[in-house]
């Protein structure tokens, strides 16, 4: 398996002032046992590489579009993130499904082009409150899983996020027994399908991950790492984050 991974999502945060945070955070991550990613608005995603150059940060995008090129107005192609500096693309996170409608076959398409990029591709799958309530969880999450993850996908190009809709900004938390249900569940699929392969796959836990939790987190079965919202604005709280997955 790659090295652990802390991965942030600034989500629509951050300005040119915000960069300051990444030579900070550069300093406080150094030498750290686990991979370390932010993915910034697309418009820092130049600026924070540059900034991020000869540091152990990597930087990513937060969505790409699944075509190459053409008239897709405000739109962001995956080379051209590639282009900007970044390694990484966040894709069918729960706020662009739910916001903006995207179907797991959208993503699956996101997914390919990201790949054709050489981008390592970090794809969400989570059920909602009411799905959780109904005791669908499982069957939710497989069946984004299934259609969402390309057939060629490997485990040195994609990083599987479960994020439950749920715990998203809302201070919530599943149990450590609820992420290890899921976790153990995604491994099995993942290596029913791709084989062993797929045991050195990622799987990341998103939300709200912070330093006070994450060592608790990072001890379950299968968590290979977070993907982290609000604690990642601020390099001092993602720090203790990242020391947390670095001695885990």
């Amino acid at each position: 398996m790659s090295k652990k991974l802390a991965a942030g999502n600034w989500k629509m945060n951050g300005l040119a002032a915000s960069l300051a945070e990444i030579d900070a955070l550069a300093g406080a991550v150094k030498g750290a046992g686990c991979e370390v990613l932010i993915c910034p608005p697309a418009i820092l995603i130049a600026q924070m590489a540059a900034k991020a150059k000869g540091s152990n940060v990597f930087v990513g995008g937060q969505d790409c579009h699944p075509k190459v090129s053409g008239a897709h107005t405000g739109d962001v192609a995956a080379a051209m993130l590639a282009d900007a500096g970044a390694s990484h693309v966040i894709l069918g996170h729960s706020e662009r499904r739910a916001d903006h409608g995207e179907s797991d076959a959208d993503i699956r398409a996101k997914a390919e082009a990201a790949g054709a990029a050489g981008l390592v591709r970090i794809i969400c799958v989570g059920e909602t409150e009411g799905e959780r309530d109904a005791g669908q969880t499982l069957a939710v999450i497989g069946t984004q899983l299934d259609g969402s993850v390309p057939d060629a996908a490997t485990a040195a190009d994609t990083v599987i996020a479960y994020e439950p809709v749920w715990a998203i900004g809302t201070g919530r938390t599943p149990t450590l027994e609820q992420i290890a249900e899921v976790h153990d569940f995604l491994r099995d699929r993942l290596t029913r399908r791709f084989g062993a392969d797929a045991r050195g796959m990622r799987l990341l836990y998103g939300g709200s991950v912070k330093p006070s939790n994450a060592a608790e987190i990072f001890a379950v079965s299968n968590v290979d790492g977070a993907l982290v919202g609000g604690a990642s604005l601020k390099a001092a709280d993602f720090a203790g984050i990242v020391s947390a997955l670095s001695a885990a």
